[in-house]
């Protein structure tokens, strides 16, 4: 007797494919992959450390967290222009700096008149006058391995000019501060 295709309150055993199974594990993995290299990688080769103070205004403000790229420098060393991180000194006790880089090795630096000059041209890194010149009130030429760096708001910043910081060594560079959270459009910035 031919079987009735009326109703029926039987359900039907749903079968996984093996295929569909696989795919899933696959998918899974790669994820898991990238998450553990994505650590990884940040752990070995970044860090984060805290702006501290107005000297990188207006782009980065007191307690805005910065990602540090400690592998570039690895490969490269700072140019001009690049926002660093560094420990001063070398001092292990004192906060990270966070600054942008004028003038490298080989370089000369001199600020008169407000004005900061590199190379006997005017420095397009700091727009705004620069009222204490400090060490930098006379041409500096900075060392083989030696970078003067200023924040972005040199009226509250201490940098470079200082005699206690003075030029910084490349070693104690921490690395290129290259993303920023938080601000004033949230979220993930680079820093530039």
């Amino acid at each position: 007797m031919p079987r009735n295709k009326g109703l029926s309150f039987y359900k039907r055993k749903k079968k996984i494919s093996p295929l569909a199974v696989r795919e899933f594990f696959v998918v899974l993995f790669g994820m898991v992959t990238a998450v553990f290299i994505a650590v990884v990688l940040t752990y070995f080769f970044g860090t984060y450390t805290n702006v501290v103070g107005a000297s990188m205004e207006p782009d980065l403000h007191n307690g805005q967290r910065v990602y540090v790229n400690r592998f570039s420098y690895i490969l490269s060393t700072p140019k001009a222009g690049d926002v660093v991180v560094f420990l001063p000194n070398g001092n292990a006790n004192t906060h990270h700096y966070v600054k942008r880089v004028v003038a490298g090795p080989g370089d000369t630096v001199l600020i008169q008149n407000g004005v900061l000059y590199v190379n006997g041209t005017e420095s397009p890194w700091i727009d705004v006058k620069i009222l204490d010149a400090g060490i930098a009130g006379v041409e500096l030429t900075m060392e083989q391995g030696q970078y003067f760096c200023i924040g972005d708001n040199p009226g509250s910043s201490e940098d470079s000019r200082s005699a206690n910081i003075g030029p910084i060594r490349e070693q104690d560079i921490i690395g290129e501060a290259w993303l920023h959270l938080g601000g004033d459009e949230g979220g993930l910035g680079l820093i530039h």
